[in-house]
């Protein structure tokens, strides 16, 4: 679905002269060493359409586990104009999760140390950020979002053990969205 909607989206762009930009989030590389990419293509002066994708397969030493996907497509205004300044946006986002044996920075589910959780999550938010030019077609751009989500889970004792403890759900408010992202724009 999100390589159909990532192959619609490029197919527009080379229908016009719009422009397209591909990014990648230094943040989320940096504090979930987590890889991930997203394209944003012009939909107008002051609009552009971007979808990120994040996989993390990895299991670390001692089985720690931060294993997810997400997809997270975004529909932004530009202030001034599109690829340059402040910018507003609202965003969808989805994916799957197995995380376990692993301390979250900023105290973030400060419980999937001690236990595992494995299951999905979707929701939405809003956002706010900034892009910088640095040339004619670098740039770097700061965002941060907050909004839902809700998870659907299954409890593990530990990392390790796979007899469930429960079922379950729950709703999330807070940050859904941060990024500090090198950005490189296709003209």
């Amino acid at each position: 679905m999100g390589v159909l909607l990532l192959l619609a989206l490029i197919g527009i762009a080379k229908g016009s002269s719009q422009q397209i930009a591909i990014k990648n989030n230094l943040f989320y590389d940096g504090v979930f060493l987590t890889p991930n990419a997203s394209v944003e293509i012009s939909t107008g002066k002051k609009h552009t359409l971007e979808i990120m994708g994040a996989v993390n397969p990895f299991t670390y030493s001692n089985n720690k586990k931060f294993k997810h996907w997400l997809l997270q497509p975004e529909y932004r205004y530009w202030f001034c104009s599109r690829f340059n300044g402040w910018f507003v946006g609202v965003h969808a986002h989805g994916g799957q999760f197995n995380v376990g044996n692993y301390k979250l920075p900023f105290g973030i589910l400060h419980t999937v140390k001690d236990y595992r959780y494995e299951g999905w999550f979707v929701g939405g938010g809003a956002s706010i950020g900034y892009q910088w030019v640095l040339s004619r077609h670098w740039g770097l751009e700061a965002e941060i979002g907050a909004g839902y989500a809700y998870l659907d889970y299954r409890k593990y004792p530990c990392a390790t053990c796979g007899k469930k403890l429960k079922d379950s759900s729950k709703g999330y408010f807070g940050p859904t969205r941060a990024a500090i992202s090198l950005v490189y724009v296709i003209k």
